[in-house]
C-alpha cells in the first residue's frame, strides 16, 4: 500500500510538472516552472536546468529555482560551464544514449564519505561515473563549494540528442540519492523535454506568424498590432510615434530582365539596408508590408530624428547595384498633420507622402505636414480622389 501511495504521489507530480510547463506565458517561464516542479518532486531544496550551446561548448544555466547559494540568481545572465567538465551529457550520453544504445539515466553524485555516486543505467545497473567517463569530481566540488550535500542529474534529450540537463540537489544529512530517485529524475527530464518541444514549436509558430519569410523582417501583421499599441500610448501619453513607408523602384524591371531570383536578392538586400537604418532609432520595428512595400515604425525619436534616417535611408538605397532607389513617406505626430486617432490616418498619411515621392521620383523622402496648411500629402490622405490611389485598395485587401 506504501508503494502505491508513493506512486500515485509521483504520478501527480508529472501531471503538475506538465501543467506547469503548458500554462506558462514565455519559453523561459516554462523551463522555471520545470525546475521549481521537479526540486518539489524529488524532495530537493535546489534545481537547475542547463542547456548545452553546441556551437560554443558550454554548458549555460537557464534557471536556478529553490535555496540559492551565493553568488546564483535566478535568472543568471552569464552562468554556463564547459561541457568537457561534464562528459557524461556530452560524450557518455551522446555516444550511448542519444546513439540507441543502453546507456545512464541519471547520475547521482554525493559529498559524504561512502555514499554511492555514479551512473544509473536503463537496465538498473549501476556504474561508477568516473569509470565511465573519466568525470564526476566536478560535480563533487560544485557541491561543495555551494554547501550542497548530493545531488541528480538526468539528461534532458530533445529530437533523439541531448538538449541539455536537468539538476536538483539535496542538503547535507538529507537521504542521498539512490536509483528509484534517479528513475523518477529521468521522467521528469523526459516530461520537461515534451514541454520544451512544445514550446519551441509554438514560438516558431509565433515568430513566423510576424515574421516575413524572404527578408526576416517583421511583416504586416506585426505592424498593425504594432502600430495599434502605439498610437495608444500616444493618446494616452503624448509620445511621438512615427512612420516611413517606402516603395522599392524598379523590381518590376529586375524581375522581367533579370529573373525572379535576382528581384529576390534585391529585396533582400534592402531589407537589410532598412534593418541597418533602422537600428539608429531604438526600439524600431524594420517591416515588409509585401511585395515592394516597405516600413519603419517608431516610437519615441523626435520627427526630425525620423527625417534623418529616412534621408539616409534613401541614400544607401540609391547606391545599390540593383533596383532605381526608394520613394520614401514620412508620417509623424511630431508634425503639424492634424490630430491622429487611430493606426489607419497615420497609415494614410506615411502613405500619401510615399505615393508623392514615387510620382515626383524624388530621391529625398517627403514628409507629412512639412509644406504648411493644405498641401498637398495631407489632401490626399484625407480627400484621396477617386479612383482611389494604391493605399486605399490596399487597405481593403486587394493589393498589388
Amino acid at each position: 500500500m506504501a508503494e502505491s501511495g508513493e506512486c500515485d504521489i509521483r504520478l501527480r507530480a508529472v501531471v503538475e510538472l506538465a501543467q506547469a510547463m503548458a500554462a506558462a506565458q514565455s519559453p523561459l517561464d516554462s523551463v522555471a516552472a520545470a525546475a521549481e516542479r521537479a526540486r518539489a518532486a524529488l524532495g530537493g531544496t535546489f534545481a537547475a536546468i542547463s542547456a548545452w550551446e553546441r556551437g560554443n561548448g558550454r554548458l549555460r544555466v537557464l534557471v536556478n529555482a529553490g535555496e540559492l547559494a551565493e553568488g546564483e540568481e535566478r535568472y543568471p545572465e552569464d552562468e554556463s560551464y564547459p561541457v568537457h567538465d561534464f562528459p557524461e551529457i556530452a560524450e557518455f550520453l551522446h555516444e550511448e544514449w542519444a546513439g540507441g544504445g543502453h546507456g545512464p539515466r541519471a547520475w547521482v553524485e554525493c559529498v559524504e564519505d561512502g555514499a554511492e555516486s555514479g551512473a544509473y543505467g536503463l537496465e538498473g545497473t549501476y556504474r561508477h561515473l568516473g569509470a565511465a567517463t573519466g568525470g564526476g569530481w566536478e560535480r563533487v566540488a560544485a557541491l561543495r563549494r555551494r554547501g550542497r550535500g548530493c545531488c541528480v542529474v538526468a539528461p534532458i534529450v530533445l529530437h533523439g540528442r541531448a538538449w541539455g540537463e536537468l539538476y536538483v540537489a539535496r542538503p547535507p544529512g538529507a537521504p542521498a540519492f539512490d536509483r528509484t530517485d534517479a528513475d523518477f529524475a529521468t521522467v521528469l527530464a523526459a516530461v520537461a523535454a515534451a514541454g520544451i518541444a512544445q514550446t519551441e514549436r509554438l514560438e516558431e509558430v509565433r515568430r513566423l506568424a510576424f515574421t516575413d519569410p524572404l527578408t526576416g523582417l517583421g511583416n504586416r501583421r506585426a505592424v498593425d498590432a504594432r502600430l495599434d499599441e502605439a498610437v495608444e500610448r500616444h493618446l494616452a501619453e503624448g509620445v511621438v510615434v512615427s512612420l516611413v513607408v517606402c516603395d522599392l523602384n524598379g523590381l518590376k524591371r529586375v524581375n522581367d530582365t533579370l529573373g525572379h531570383a535576382v528581384g529576390d536578392r534585391l529585396l533582400e538586400r534592402f531589407g537589410s539596408v532598412l534593418s541597418l537604418c533602422g537600428a539608429m532609432l531604438p526600439g524600431t520595428l524594420a517591416a515588409r508590408l509585401g511585395g515592394d512595400e516597405f516600413c519603419l515604425l517608431t516610437v519615441g525619436p523626435t520627427a526630425d530624428e525620423v527625417v534623418r534616417v529616412a534621408d539616409e535611408l534613401c541614400r544607401r538605397a540609391g547606391g545599390l547595384e540593383l533596383g532605381e532607389g526608394v520613394a520614401c513617406g514620412v508620417a509623424s505626430t511630431g508634425d503639424p498633420i492634424g490630430p491622429v486617432r487611430t493606426a489607419r490616418r497615420l497609415f494614410r498619411l506615411a502613405d500619401a507622402a510615399q505615393y508623392r515621392a514615387k510620382a515626383a521620383l524624388a530621391e529625398k523622402p517627403v514628409v507629412a505636414g512639412r509644406d504648411g496648411p493644405g498641401e498637398a500629402v495631407l489632401e490626399l490622405a484625407d480627400h484621396p480622389p477617386v479612383p482611389p490611389p494604391a493605399e486605399r485598395r490596399r487597405f481593403r485587401g486587394r493589393r498589388e
